[in-house]
């Protein structure tokens, strides 16, 4: 086995720890499991969890932490680490399921590029380190994204100095990839004419905040609804994954009248709410606000969607605005939504949905919300982060 670690002597691996790596009485030791025997920095017998990474890659460009373990111990320990951010709480440990995207199914990732004196380098930077790693394959993201690398590195040449790394943030749209570049130099006629060559298979390119290269809108489906996000707006990992929370969300929704999605984003909740309710959407960038709007008055059969632009962080929806409404949607950043919690447990709200990316956040607003009299009575793991520490969740709370 190759070299991990410059552990010293003989150790055995007992846990998995949160960022991912293992864990001994020698401390953490990266890219091990539970029962593997480390001897001097090799794996002398592997966890029975253990199974060969797909990618070349791997251990090197620091984008996958766990593609060494198999799929059964993932969803065991990504379900476990949900069970102990419930239980730190005193919260019923209610997991229904776990539901995890597949390989090849990322439909966005975040490449940076730069310029060397021979070559144009794409890819990720190794764990921990200013070295970037240039990766010709990648097991996570869908075959469009993988077959654009040439073009990709093409826009890093424009892009890109010597002394300079740029980001290139990729994602799929009905139209295309829709690429938006940050970092860069200034975009030149002689660049933009170049680009235009270049990017023949993408629907949009923006260059540091501005569109420069718009061939088709890049549209999502949301429920009925098509919406065209803002360039490098916030987009579900995979498509697998998005339909996992939302037939969560609706399912646990219900048949109601009138719904409040509070961090609406561009519609991902609201839009397929919107099929058999009304809805008041609320998000803090107006420019995603705007593309939510828009998709909704272009999709035929909706009821209506109301929607606002608002800081919830620091103006959360008092509990006097939120009579009225039979359920109430949230989907916060890892921080959680503790103020926004607060108002929901003074308010008349009969029914809750929080869906987080952060269990220790989720479970902290959870306990507000069961301190309030309500009862989290069903919670639904999504693993749409493969090969990552990273889990996402859906709780359901009734009062």
């Amino acid at each position: 086995m190759s070299e991990i670690s410059d552990v010293s002597g003989t150790v055995e691996v007992t846990s998995l720890g949160a960022k991912g790596d293992g864990l001994s009485e020698a401390g953490a030791i990266a890219y091990t499991l539970p029962g593997d025997i480390v001897e001097n920095g090799r794996i002398a017998t592997p966890s029975p969890h253990r199974v060969t990474p797909e990618c070349r890659h791997f251990g090197t460009c620091g984008g996958c932490l766990l593609q060494h373990a198999s799929d059964d111990f993932m969803a065991a320990w990504k379900t476990g680490i949900v069970t102990q951010a419930l239980r730190s709480r005193g919260l019923p440990e209610t997991i229904a399921r776990i539901h995890s995207s597949p390989a090849r199914a990322r439909r966005r990732a975040v490449f940076s590029g730069r310029r060397t004196k021979k070559t144009v380098q794409l890819g990720f930077f190794a764990r921990g380190s200013d070295v970037l790693v240039p990766i010709s394959e990648c097991p996570l993201i869908v075959p469009e994204i993988e077959q654009a690398f040439e073009a990709l590195k093409a826009v890093v040449r424009l892009a890109a100095t010597r002394n300079s790394v740029v980001k290139l943030a990729v994602a799929t749209s009905d139209a295309g990839l829709d690429v938006a570049v940050t970092g860069a130099v200034v975009l030149e006629r002689s660049g933009l004419e170049a680009l235009a060559e270049i990017g023949s298979g993408f629907a949009r390119v923006s260059w540091n905040g501005e569109v420069v290269l718009m061939r088709a809108p890049p549209s999502r489906r949301f429920g009925l609804a098509a919406v065209t996000p803002p360039a490098g707006a916030f987009l579900q990992a995979t498509q697998d994954g998005e339909a996992a929370l939302v037939d969560a969300v609706l399912r646990n929704v219900g048949a109601v009248d009138k719904v409040m999605d509070l961090f609406a984003g561009c519609g991902t909740f609201a839009l397929p709410l919107a099929a058999s309710a009304h809805v008041h959407a609320v998000e803090f960038e107006p420019d995603m606000v705007a593309a939510l709007d828009a998709g909704w008055r272009q999709a035929p059969g909706l009821k209506r969607v109301s929607v606002e632009a608002r800081d919830l962080f620091r103006r959360p929806m008092l509990a006097p605005e939120l009579k009225g409404y039979d359920a109430v949607v949230l989907d916060p950043p890892r921080a959680g939504a503790a103020a926004q919690v607060a108002e929901l447990a003074q308010s008349d709200v009969s029914r809750v949905v929080h869906v987080s990316c952060n269990p220790v956040t989720f479970a902290r607003d959870a306990g507000s919300l069961v301190d309030a009299g309500f009862e989290l009575y069903e919670v639904e793991v999504v693993d749409q982060f493969k090969w990552s520490p990273h889990v996402e969740l859906v709780g359901s709370f009734t009062r």
